[in-house]
């Protein structure tokens, strides 16, 4: 028998993800068209709580994620329908490894709130498995699961899910998206993470710019690819799923890691992206127009309920980065100027959000819906046995 060759070994091992990732997919029912937005304060001039909540009312944004529990967020928000996740820095990660602790901190910063507050989601830390403090990943997973069962115990699990945001530096190998995986170091701290997720059906974060790869390589990357311009985009060659744009191949390689290690079932949800208006001499691509342009087709594929590729019944959710430009920020320029706003209200760049709702199809009927799914899951099935003959004839020349 001979022996199989590299490519013949992802081509099986790809249609082996496929398979299980389709089986999770198939039947998911399409979320409602609403737009996320971060809500950072590193600035000293921003305006009133009450102030932002009137701004995000007018962008017809219903979802915001914040970098805390500040209280005043929270309840200038009371009442008003937005969708709020809070986040637990990273430096606070520790104390919440301990369970009496963890629950006080539920009852302090979180139960007072709700349920005329509407919070939704606890992220514990930013980035963390790509922080280089071992104690911090270590005791991230101990402590999300600390604070699920502090929910639990003031019956709010079913209310509030517990996750926590990751840079996409996380994956080893992004393009292409089938062959993607997590970076080897931090697999053993990544598979109980994982677990976590699967286990109380949390989503998994990824904070996903393709700015960033198009600033470190604007030659061979195309700039229409990366701002959703119509383009040539790219195909996988192993899954032949077609690809428009770079945010939706970087959401698919990371559901292609999480099948490798057995959990293909996690939603993935973006909870950063944006576009700087303005950078550094250094950094190519930080333009006004680059950020108004990425940011516009950004939201217009999320009011049509867009889905990945690899994931195109469930419509991906996503949190632009971000709401104001934030002067206070250490870094290089392009740190300070990733906002809609400028600190003191007024529009960097005009989105033309406000007209982006009535741009909405019409739903669909669950019929259509039914129909629909049968024709994708037939798309599929041929792919599959596409690839399976193909490796097989591969195979016998071998």
């Amino acid at each position: 028998m001979g022996s199989y060759s590299t490519p013949l070994i992802s081509s099986l091992n790809v249609i082996i993800l496929l398979v299980s990732l389709f089986s999770s997919e198939f039947g998911l029912i399409r979320h409602g068209a609403t737009l996320g937005i971060n809500y950072g304060q590193v600035a000293n001039n921003l305006p009133s709580p009450q102030r932002v909540l009137s701004l995000v009312s007018s962008l017809n944004i219903n979802k915001i994620r914040i970098y805390d529990t500040n209280p005043q967020v929270l309840s200038a928000f009371a009442n008003s329908g937005v969708d709020i996740i809070v986040t637990v820095p990273n430096e606070m990660v520790a104390q919440l490894t301990d369970r009496q602790q963890a629950l006080q901190w539920l009852i302090s910063n979180v139960k007072p709130y709700l349920p005329a507050t509407k919070i939704s989601g606890i992220q514990l830390g930013n980035e963390v498995y790509t922080s280089d403090d071992q104690t911090l990943m270590s005791n991230l997973v101990p402590a999300m699961t600390i604070i699920h069962e502090a929910l639990v115990q003031l019956g709010l699990d079913s209310y509030i899910h517990v996750s926590t945001a990751n840079s996409l530096a996380v994956i080893e190998n992004s393009y292409p998206p089938s062959l993607a995986s997590f970076q080897q170091d931090i697999q053993p701290l990544m598979a109980p993470f994982l677990r976590f997720l699967a286990i109380t059906k949390s989503p998994f974060w990824i904070n996903a710019y393709p700015y960033f790869a198009y600033k470190d390589d604007p030659t061979r990357i195309p700039l229409n690819y990366v701002l959703m311009n119509p383009n040539k985009g790219m195909v996988d060659p192993y899954t032949k799923l077609y690809y428009d744009n770079m945010l939706y191949a970087q959401v698919d390689a990371v559901t292609f890691a999480m099948a490798r290690m057995g959990y293909g079932g996690i939603e993935v949800r973006v909870s950063e992206t944006g576009w700087p208006s303005k950078g550094d001499v250094n950094e190519v691509g930080a333009t006004m127009e680059n950020a108004r342009v990425y940011n516009k087709n950004l939201m217009m594929r999320q009011v049509r309920n867009e889905g990945t590729p690899l994931r195109p019944k469930q419509r991906l959710e996503v949190y632009l980065f971000a709401l104001f430009n934030e002067d206070m920020k250490p870094g290089p320029t392009s740190e300070r100027n990733y906002g809609l706003y400028q600190p003191d209200g007024i529009l960097t760049y005009n989105l033309g959000l406000t007209t982006l709702k009535s741009d909405m199809p019409p739903q669909v009927s669950s019929s259509s819906a039914a129909k629909g799914q049968r024709e994708e899951f037939g798309k599929l099935w041929i792919l599959i046995c596409t690839l399976i003959s193909q490796a097989l004839m591969r195979r016998a020349i071998i």
